[in-house]
């Protein structure tokens, strides 16, 4: 039973992506034409059907299995206002537990992208017209052999995210890098059980890009009591709940109380400060993780 749910589920996903693929890239040529209240309405129409996207798939896993979602700390969000969105990882499943406990709760997520991927046939045009961000990061080696361009990659994101300023929107960062395991966790010699340590550049390249767009920080908890599914195991109906917590931040305050700041990457005092704000949100994720596994035993 476990395999034809898991193969209903997949069909169900499939051709879910395909129908709403359809109208997104057509929609996505349409929003080359170069008038700009043509394609902000074009913007929202889009952000429209990922959501409608989402709530069918939803609906697939809600019709092949039985998955107990026990999240807490979502009343007050709105889909009317900006967020920055750090969580720790898993697993690719993540993402769907992610979309389904915000979906209509918070603008669409979000992924910053590499810009080169902008090129990627249909899709780079698709990410292009769902207001997927597009960065450009140059490395420390190219920087030394052209010092001029300092500041001009991050300078480019920023004008590419002017278009958040009057459009909500969920900014989605996995500051882990990568999804946990026991292995890289040891080889991390990472201080914490069921973490791995967090890398705030990633982070910070957002908020000095985005800062003054961006109004709350949501970070979210993912827990799987039976642990960690992969995705077969997701669709087959093996998991039987998961748990998330949200906890809200403001990022004006973070900002205010100088825990960030906008000279991040040529400060190295302010680096120091936030990635220690950063490794002691960690902690504490980590402390909730643990209740949350011995709650369960």
């Amino acid at each position: 039973m476990h395999v034809f749910t898991g193969i209903l589920s997949i069909l169900g996903y499939f051709f879910n992506t395909v129908f709403w693929v359809i109208p997104i890239v057509f929609l996505s040529f349409l929003k080359l034409i170069p008038i700009k209240p043509w394609q902000t309405a074009l913007s929202y129409l889009l952000d429209g059907c990922a959501t409608a996207w989402i709530s069918v798939n939803k609906f697939n896993q809600d019709l092949v299995s039985s998955i107990r979602f026990n999240v807490s700390g979502r009343e007050d969000l709105t889909a009317k206002d900006w967020y920055l969105v750090i969580s720790n990882h898993r697993s690719w499943v993540d993402i769907l537990v992610l979309q389904r406990i915000f979906n209509k709760k918070i603008p669409f997520l979000k992924f910053f992208l590499k810009k080169e991927l902008i090129w990627v046939p249909f899709l780079g045009l698709a990410w292009w017209a769902l207001d997927f961000p597009f960065m450009r990061r140059y490395s420390k080696a190219f920087l030394a052999k052209y010092p001029e361009l300092k500041g001009k990659d991050l300078e480019a994101t920023r004008l590419a995210c002017e278009k958040f300023r009057f459009k909500p929107v969920s900014i989605m960062n996995f500051v882990e890098g990568t999804r946990f395991s026991v292995q890289k966790n040891q080889t991390q010699n990472s201080p914490f059980e069921h973490l791995l340590n967090p890398k705030a550049g990633g982070m910070a390249f957002v908020l000095s890009a985005m800062g003054d767009k961006l109004h709350k920080l949501l970070d979210v908890t993912i827990h799987y009591p039976q642990g960690t599914p992969n995705f077969w195991q997701f669709v087959c109906g093996k998991v039987s709940h998961v748990n998330v917590v949200v906890k809200v931040f403001s990022i004006e305050e973070l900002i205010k109380n100088n825990i960030f700041a906008a000279d991040y990457f040529d400060n190295p005092a302010q680096r120091e400060k936030f990635q220690l704000w950063l490794t002691t949100l960690w902690q504490q994720k980590d402390q909730d993780l643990k209740k949350l596994t011995m709650s369960q035993l």
